[in-house]
């Protein structure tokens, strides 16, 4: 499973020890950071930003604001993540201002349609059980299959996401997965990471 690329979603609250330390050891094996921290003020958000960002910077993998797209802006990136009814919102010119956007989907109509309005990649799930959508059943693997196929962008699978079920969401189309709850609280993310890219 080496062609595996993982992004990593942030959730502050998660992590047990310092969260800068924890994205650092997680920066130097995932393709790039969601920094996924909507409980935030906006100024907050900002600072934690730029700790973040030059947390990744030695390892070459992007922080890509998430959400809030003002503060992407006032951060200097062209780089954003965005739910879907915020992507949607956007005008074409609000949407111009960015070269990589990323959008969460949940089926392959919402799919073709981010595509269609200019996304660059997707986040499709939740594809398996997961506590971080606890009590919503998950859409699973025939959901994915079919939002792969209906788009040629990259997509990501999310949503209870390990290395034993990684396999089966390259299987059904996905460029890679989407990890959260499983790195913020890894206590050795390293190791973690290399069971993705291991296949074991």
């Amino acid at each position: 499973m080496s062609t595996c690329k993982v992004l990593c979603v942030t959730n502050r609250r998660l992590v047990r020890g310092d969260f800068l330390t924890q994205i650092e050891r997680i920066a130097a094996g995932v393709t790039a950071i969601l920094l996924r921290e909507k409980d935030l003020p906006p100024e907050e958000y900002v600072q934690l930003a730029k700790q973040a960002a030059g947390a990744c910077a030695p390892y070459g993998a992007p922080l890509i604001p998430h959400t809030y797209t003002k503060a992407a802006l006032r951060l200097g990136s062209r780089r954003i993540h965005l739910p879907g009814p915020v992507f949607f919102a956007l005008t074409e010119a609000e949407r111009s201002r960015f070269e990589t956007i990323g959008v969460s989907v949940h089926s392959a109509e919402e799919a073709r349609a981010a595509a269609s309005s200019g996304a660059s990649y997707l986040t499709a799930g939740h594809v398996f059980a997961t506590d971080c959508k606890r009590g919503l059943p998950p859409r699973g693997l025939p959901s994915l299959e079919e939002v792969c196929a209906a788009v040629d962008i990259p997509v990501y699978a999310i949503g209870g996401i390990t290395p034993e079920n990684a396999g089966a969401c390259l299987a059904a189309g996905a460029e890679g997965v989407c990890l959260m709850s499983s790195l913020m609280e890894a206590v050795e993310p390293e190791e973690l990471l290399r069971k993705f890219y291991s296949g074991k």
